[in-house]
């Protein structure tokens, strides 16, 4: 939300957009029509009205291209029938919009479809398109009573969901620099000509929505941190949000860890002449250690999350300030820098407990009373170099499963937003749960090679007379015997546990919210 700066909007701006906001007239314009539909709050005719309430063509297709042409040419200052930067701060700046440079260059990447660094006439008109739909859904979800318009009483608590709190005084400031009819509301016209060349980042409600949450979790605590917001961290709730998710994610993995025991099992034994299968591989289990052994490996596997979680949002915190930056919300590349040295540095402080984990899982019946004298038995007969086994191939697998896991959810909370939101941009539940899904399984995918190649390395000294090797020998030995198929050993059970680890995290997650009086985000 912008704040009281007016914006003085040209009659040029407001002229290319259809004054009667008839969806009639609208949806009978082909191409760049839906620049100017101006139905959502600006009024609108009556279903059978022909030209709209005005009366005249202004809604034929024709002269609304005639209208985004004016505005073209009034902003194309050099003539040369494409706008770049200089053009845009120059025929804005003569309309009474003066943006950043930064704005205006979000702008042009954002319609630039050629990578020429500037906008054609039909890239502009794409833009409009896009932008003006994304404007749309913002509209309707700031209009909390669904009359068309938005009031100071809708802004204050649409900035206080945001964890920003601003008196009515002050959201009745935000509404003078937008209301041009002095009605102190605005309707969709007014909405839409104030933030119509706005990038839309500057826009924090379609980022609210997209929050990438901490209720994701699949067994591997390598994701980019959750944001919280001022007053989240002043009142204390983001230590409750932490609690929530580190109390899903304990109970996802209790649940899952069958499979996440089968998947240790196949990544250090399965190989051409030992082909394990899940079946065969779960029989093998109970025969050796009765239904109980299922579950070995996950009591550290569970207590590790604490620590973890604790000491990777404590890194991203500081992480943020070392940055400099001084946003609410990151950038992107800014939260993957942030979001891997963090997870870096929680995974170094917690290692010993992922080598713990790896030898719990993989021991024999009587082989260890319990997870100190496990502990005790690796310090003894390998020393304390033991406990950091596998660590290289660890770091290098946070950036590869935290770059791709991120890159993955933006791209499909972009595809969602451009596609299939029509009403507001509230996802909801179903498509915010397959889109982590399906960015952590991706994320999983491409790091897992890695992941493979760590857990042999942790589980060396459990393999009697097995050699000393390198990640990079590990690697190659695993290419010339098995193949490249090799570095995938247990993939399946890998695969199959995510879906009901997304599920059940995200059910105790919103559980455990309500009983520690967590409101929604």
């Amino acid at each position: 939300m912008p704040g009281a700066r007016r914006s003085l909007a040209s009659p040029v701006v407001s002229g290319v957009l259809c004054p009667c906001g008839s969806p009639r007239a609208a949806a009978a314009a082909p191409g760049p029509a839906s620049v100017t539909d101006g139905g959502g709050g600006g009024g609108g005719s009556a279903p059978g009205s022909g030209a709209g309430p005005c009366g005249r063509a202004l809604c034929e297709a024709s002269e609304q291209e005639r209208r985004l042409r004016a505005l073209f040419q009034k902003l194309d200052v050099n003539r040369d029938g494409a706008l770049c930067i200089h053009d845009l701060a120059v025929g804005l700046g003569r309309l009474g919009l003066h943006r950043t440079e930064l704005d205006l260059l979000k702008i042009v990447k954002a319609g630039d479809k050629d990578l020429d660094g500037q906008l054609d006439f039909e890239e502009f008109v794409h833009y409009l398109q896009d932008h003006e739909k994304k404007l749309r859904l913002v509209f309707k979800s700031l209009d909390k009573k669904n009359d068309g318009r938005i009031d100071a009483q809708e802004i204050v608590q649409s900035l206080r969901d945001l964890g920003v709190k601003i008196s009515e005084q002050q959201a009745e400031k935000i509404l003078k620099s937008m209301d041009k009819n002095g009605t102190m509301t605005i309707d969709w016209n007014e909405w839409r000509d104030y933030h119509l060349l706005h990038p839309v980042e500057n826009i924090p409600e379609i980022i609210l929505y997209w929050k990438h949450s901490t209720i994701f979790d699949v067994g591997e605590n390598l994701t980019v941190p959750d944001e919280f917001t001022v007053e989240e961290r002043q009142t204390g709730m983001w230590w409750r949000h932490l609690v929530a998710g580190g109390g899903a994610g304990a109970v996802s993995r209790t649940c899952t860890a069958p499979l996440d025991r089968l998947k240790v099992l196949m990544q250090v034994h399965a190989s051409r002449s030992n082909n394990m299968c899940i079946i065969g591989g779960f029989t093998q289990m109970i025969r050796e250690g009765g239904p109980r052994s299922l579950w070995r490996g996950n009591g550290i596997n569970v207590l590790k999350i604490a620590p973890e979680s604790a000491i990777k949002f404590m890194a991203y915190e500081q992480i943020k300030r070392f940055i400099g930056t001084d946003q609410e919300m990151l950038r992107i590349h800014e939260r993957l820098l942030a979001g891997s040295l963090a997870g870096a540095i929680a995974q170094s402080s917690i290692y010993p407990m992922e080598v713990l984990k790896t030898r719990m899982a993989l021991r024999k019946t009587g082989q260890y009373s319990g997870m100190l004298d496990c502990a005790k038995n690796i310090l003894s007969k390998e020393g304390m170099a033991a406990f950091y086994k596998g660590y290289i191939p660890n770091m290098l697998g946070i950036i590869p499963y935290a770059g791709i896991d991120l890159a993955v959810y933006e791209t499909l909370k972009n595809a969602w937003l451009q596609r299939y939101a029509v009403n507001s941009a509230d996802p909801g539940v179903f498509v915010l749960l397959a889109c982590g899904t399906i960015s952590s399984t991706c994320g999983q995918l491409a790091s897992y090679p890695l992941a493979l190649v760590r857990t042999r390395m942790q589980a060396q000294a459990s393999v009697e007379g097995a050699p000393e090797v390198t990640m990079r020998g590990l690697f190659k030995h695993i290419l010339k015997t098995e193949g490249a198929f090799g570095l995938y050993r247990g993939l399946a059970p890998n695969f199959m546990k995510v879906i009901p680890a997304v599920s059940i995290s995200y059910v105790v997650y919103e559980n455990l919210k309500m009983t520690l009086g967590v409101q929604s985000r």
